[in-house]
């Protein structure tokens, strides 16, 4: 995890909310916000079955998670494109990191489960969506790598598909920052590094038309009310296309840093050549 990324010009200062706004947002965010609610119930009833016949492993409940994001973009009108395929082996995927639309975006093709900072476990609200789902929370210490080693054996030996952001940050969406190596080290344990892949995924906003290409990305001291508003009340909706890259065997790897460089290199290369010209 690394320090909040502010983009060198400010965000634009989101639009005044008018009448029609408003009802825009109404009509999208009230139908899904009944079917997140819905659907929470019925993850954790579902959950206090689910965690005493089968442990760690999730078969029913990501059901849930999938197909509350795949109405997510069906009310939001964002369109969502996906290429590639999301790997079926053990282990994880890394993406570059623009918004919180990313949970969304990531878990509709296919559920994961993302790995998060222990502060978003106290978070209102937020927080309690994420342990609904599964997150796994990890700290900063370096004296707890150990410990979150063995957090990603119990995961992965359960099935589960790790989704992390290896740059620490979320973005502007034009760019991608230099991949942190920490939580790759975790894939190199012994118990892991033979049968663990990591699959590299681009995320690929585009901005409504007549919008600035950085309408969807989510940054610095940005308030996640006014950029919920924002995405909502939009007259026109944009899209997100996902890649899916080929998975990378951890064992062809020397280690961390080799892994982490060649996960950013793909991710950095399905990039336009003229976003990160001019980021």
């Amino acid at each position: 995890m690394s320090s909040t990324w502010y983009a060198p010009e400010p965000p634009a200062p989101p639009p005044p909310l008018d009448g029609a706004a408003k009802w825009r947002i109404a009509r999208r965010a009230g139908p899904l916000a009944l079917f997140l609610l819905l659907c929470l119930v019925l993850l954790l009833l579902v959950r206090l079955v689910e965690r005493l016949l089968c442990g760690l492993r999730r078969p029913v409940t990501p059901i849930f998670q999938r197909q509350v994001c795949r109405a997510f973009f069906r009310l939001s009108g964002i369109r969502l494109k996906v290429t590639g395929t999301p790997m079926r082996d053990r282990g994880a995927m890394v993406s570059n990191h623009v918004s919180w639309l990313d949970i969304f975006t990531l878990s509709a093709p296919r559920p994961v489960f993302f790995v998060s900072k222990s502060e978003v476990r106290s978070w209102p609200g937020i927080g309690f969506l994420a342990r609904a789902a599964g997150t796994v929370f990890i700290t900063r210490k370096r004296g707890d790598a150990k410990a979150q080693q063995d957090v990603f054996l119990n995961r992965l030996r359960a099935g589960q598909r790790l989704m992390f952001f290896p740059e620490g940050t979320s973005t502007d969406g034009k760019r991608v920052l230099p991949f942190k190596t920490t939580l790759f080290a975790a894939f190199f344990a012994p118990e892991l590094r033979d049968f663990c892949h990591v699959q590299p995924v681009t995320l690929l906003y585009r901005a409504p038309e007549g919008e600035e290409p950085r309408f969807y990305g989510w940054w610095g001291d940005m308030d996640f009310g006014a950029s919920f508003l924002k995405v909502f009340g939009a007259k026109r909706q944009g899209g997100v296309e996902v890649i899916y890259h080929p998975p990378l065997a951890v064992a062809d790897f020397a280690d961390r840093k080799a892994l982490a460089a060649e996960c950013e290199r793909r991710v950095r290369s399905a990039m336009p050549w003229d976003w990160q010209k001019d980021a």
